[in-house]
């Protein structure tokens, strides 16, 4: 709808950064949107909050010289709006239209496209390995990643291409040598940053198991196998094989005290099994999730941080910040962790949510069979990420 020519304005409209909007629905401070896609995107993502209001009313309906009444009796007209829409055009054009009219308006700067850039790192504080250790959070599609950086040198997990230059500015910025670049599977949500990074002298580093997937680039790679081990100053992290929501997931063991499971477990749900052979391969896939993380996670010391690769809106950060849980606190709240493995596979195929958006194309790219410029990649991804086995928190359920 932003490719549309919309009329400039004939009052001054605001703009809010999205940085910004999220500092505010962080803080708590009750926010009111006004959101101007078409009803199809607002379903399928939008931006959410305990603190949030979110009304749907799309542009079109404000195109007339005069804005119908049964359209501006659905906005509250008692406190500031935020107008947003896909890229920032119509937005400020609703906006104009509604401060014509006295409302309290500004619009969103880029509109989602603006919000999909938002990307911040906020420190674990309850790591206690060797150095320290970050997480990305990505608040649009809920993607997370992990910075681990000591003695001048770090690795990144789960690199998102669209922030490439992030995480080298950040490498400055802390004075250390980005050495590893690390991916745990195959992404199905968001194009991996790993070959970016490599091009830029990173080593990137993917897992073994992931290759016959059909990963055309995999010569050009280091291979992580199960036990395989990397040095980042004085942190060790270990590779981990933990098959289930695809046949290469690999987790990554940060000194001994984080287990980064990419889409293996969440802190609020298990993985879901059915973005690599579909429905018909997915019972398999949920016996090799229950196997893996029967034997390979929950053996591990209860006080092991799990950090997945996702969080959904069902996800409660902890005081850090961070989208992080000790292995003991999760198998006391989530039943599905202490299940007989028939019960297991019953509920994790029981009510999964949409595929991803675009999901066989970034899957395509992500093995290098198929091409995307910079452009093209951020517009694939656009969406949430739906990479566990429910929409709802499987914790205390």
């Amino acid at each position: 709808m932003d490719d549309m020519d919309f009329p400039t304005p004939d009052v001054e409209v605001e703009s809010v950064d999205p940085t910004e909007l999220k500092a505010q629905i962080d803080a708590g401070e009750s926010v009111t949107l006004l959101d101007a896609r078409m009803t199809s995107e607002y379903e399928e993502w939008r931006i959410d909050g305990e603190n949030v209001e979110s009304i749907n009313i799309p542009y079109f309906h404000f195109l007339d010289d005069e804005i119908p009444e049964d359209v501006l009796d659905q906005i509250p007209d008692d406190r500031e709006l935020t107008v947003l829409c896909a890229k920032g055009g119509a937005s400020e054009y609703v906006a104009g239209s509604l401060k014509e009219l006295g409302y309290d308006v500004d619009h969103l700067n880029n509109g989602m496209n603006g919000w999909a850039r938002v990307y911040e790192a906020v420190e674990v504080t309850d790591y206690d390995g060797a150095g320290t250790l970050l997480q990305y959070q990505r608040p649009s599609s809920g993607c997370l990643g992990y910075f681990v950086y000591d003695n001048g040198e770090a690795a990144v997990i789960d690199p998102l291409r669209e922030f490439t230059d992030r995480y080298l500015e950040d490498a400055e910025e802390l004075g250390v040598e980005l050495q590893y670049a690390i991916d745990t599977h195959v992404h199905a949500d968001h194009i991996s940053g790993v070959r970016n990074l490599a091009d830029e002298g990173v080593e990137g580093v993917i897992p073994e198991s992931a290759v016959e997937r059909g990963i055309t680039y995999a010569d050009d790679m280091t291979l992580a196998a199960d036990g395989d081990e990397f040095e980042v100053g004085d942190v060790t992290i270990e590779t981990v094989y933990t098959p289930g929501h695809t046949s290469g997931m690999t987790s990554y063991l940060i000194d001994d005290s984080l287990l980064a499971t990419g889409d293996g477990l969440f802190i609020e749900s298990v993985a879901r099994p059915d973005l690599e052979e579909g429905d018909e391969g997915a019972p398999e896939a949920a016996s090799q999730l229950y196997e893996s993380l029967q034997e390979r996670v929950l053996t591990l010391p209860d006080e092991t941080h799990i950090g997945g690769a996702h969080f959904s809106d069902a996800a409660e950060p902890t005081e850090d910040g961070t989208y992080t849980a000790p292995i003991g606190q999760l198998v006391d709240e989530m039943d599905a962790l202490t299940m007989d493995e028939d019960e297991f596979i019953e509920l994790i195929l029981s009510d999964m949510p949409p595929r991803p958006s675009n999901y066989e194309d970034i899957i395509a790219t992500n093995l290098g069979q198929q091409e995307a410029n910079d452009e093209e990649a951020f517009e694939l991804e656009l969406g949430p990420n739906n990479c566990a086995a429910s929409q709802e928190s499987l914790a205390d359920d």
